[in-house]
């Protein structure tokens, strides 16, 4: 009798673990629940339309506000020169979370400035990716540390957590006294070093930023810095009370914390709008490029009602062959449709951005891919203002002189290799 219990025992919890396996795996592989956008009326919000801010504001879980003024950066010799200045500027707070770090250069300038800052008084955190900072040694940790830095690791891997395994905090931010944000494609490495035009150098866009978008930054932070630690961060020293002088800036923005949930994300809601709200152009750039069928079809549909869609992403000079391969899977409707689909050949392209007819725009970490808008924490700043949308189509248009235009006969003349390749890589896509 003993035996047969144990026996029965062992089958229920084997259909328990099975179940939940079964579960994880449909979830893990799942795609965007949104694969349609529908009006009564048969129309949608055009950007410039004066009812899409609103109904941005709610399904992106945006908060646009005036006053701010932002600035953008495609390279490394952009970046990090102003970066360093404004670390080495702080009197009250610096705070980072940032998922890729690894030893180098730029890692050890930033250790650097960062027990410096420390030893002067500020108060300094830093929230690092445990799965995207794993190269990082714990020696360089303890540096800090001993210098007087806040440290902590996210999300770090445990056999009790591995619900969070899948859930990757792909942030990037860096907040300077509460008045100075930054955030983008970057990383603590020093393939972001260069000018992005030349290999080995990484072509990346970031951006730099003052006004009250910031302290939407610093929430984004602080949320994170809660989960890790259990202290939520509040007070000026992190949320100083805004000076005149720091919205003086003409353009309108707010900062996009994306994050897992059950059903349809913020990300998933917010590109799907833009797509749709597009009349006159949609300039992608985008690094790892595999949207699923709707999305695909989403873009499809665009430049078939005359959008002019064009997509700019990484030639094989990628860092992850599997995701490239996994997106030429896609290009052959897209071209068929109208896509116009570009490859950047200077060297490995990582930026993340959109702009929409000029007006609306996007930069931050979010791939095109479901992994970065179902799975990931993400953040980007997103701007509608017909400036920053010009700089944004003048950046887009420049890197297609340094790009090489794939037309759709001659996709179709690749090798079977080739397709062999794509096929099998777009069947784990989703893994991607």
């Amino acid at each position: 009798m003993n035996r047969a219990l144990m026996i029965v025992g062992v089958a229920i919890t084997a259909v328990i673990i099975l179940g939940l396996a079964l579960v994880g795996v449909l979830y893990l592989t799942r795609g965007t629940p949104v694969s349609h956008i529908r009006s009564p009326d048969g129309d949608f919000p055009a950007v410039e339309d004066s009812m899409f801010p609103a109904v941005a504001e709610l399904l992106g879980r945006l908060t646009l506000v005036e006053g701010n003024h932002l600035e953008l950066m495609t390279n490394g010799d952009e970046t990090y020169p102003r970066l360093w200045e404004d670390l080495r500027s702080a009197r009250r707070s610096i705070t980072l979370q940032m998922y890729y770090c690894r030893p180098g250069q730029v890692a050890d300038t930033l250790r650097t400035i960062l027990i410096e800052r420390a030893a002067a008084g500020v108060r300094v955190l830093f929230l690092f990716d445990a799965f995207g900072s794993q190269d990082l040694p714990e020696e360089y940790f303890d540096a800090l540390r001993a210098g007087g830095v806040e440290v902590v690791a996210f999300r770090p891997v445990h056999w009790y957590k591995v619900d969070k395994v899948s859930h990757r905090s792909h942030i990037r931010v860096v907040v300077v006294d509460g008045a100075i944000g930054y955030t983008g494609g970057f990383g603590i490495d020093d393939k972001w070093l260069g000018d992005g035009r030349t290999e080995g150098q990484w072509r990346d866009t970031n951006a730099r930023f003052r006004g009250p978008v910031v302290h939407q930054l610093q929430a984004t932070f602080v949320a994170g810095w809660a989960e890790a630690t259990g202290d939520l961060l509040v007070g000026s020293v992190f949320f100083p009370e805004e000076e005149s002088e720091s919205r003086d800036g003409r353009h309108r923005a707010s900062l996009m914390h994306a994050a897992p949930t059950i059903g349809s994300t913020a990300a998933e809601r917010f590109l799907a709008l833009s797509i749709a709200s597009a009349r006159r152009t949609l300039y992608i750039s985008n690094s790892y490029f595999v949207p699923d069928d709707d999305f695909r079809e989403m873009l499809e549909g665009a430049a078939r009602r005359g959008v002019d869609v064009r997509l700019l992403t990484a030639s094989e000079k990628t860092d992850v062959k599997t995701a490239w391969y996994a997106g030429r899977s896609r290009y052959e409707r897209l071209l068929e449709a109208g896509v116009r689909i570009y490859e950047y050949q200077p060297t490995m392209m990582h930026a993340k951005t959109f702009v929409v007819d000029g007006l609306w725009s996007c930069v931050g970490t979010m791939n095109f891919d479901t992994r970065s808008l179902a799975f990931n924490d993400e953040t980007n700043l997103v701007a509608l203002d017909g400036e920053f949308g010009a700089r944004m189509d003048s950046v887009f248009l420049a890197d297609l002189e340094l790009s090489r235009e794939i037309t759709l006969e001659e996709f179709r003349r690749r090798s079977w290799t080739m397709k062999v390749r794509e096929r099998a890589a777009a069947s784990v896509a989703r893994f991607l």
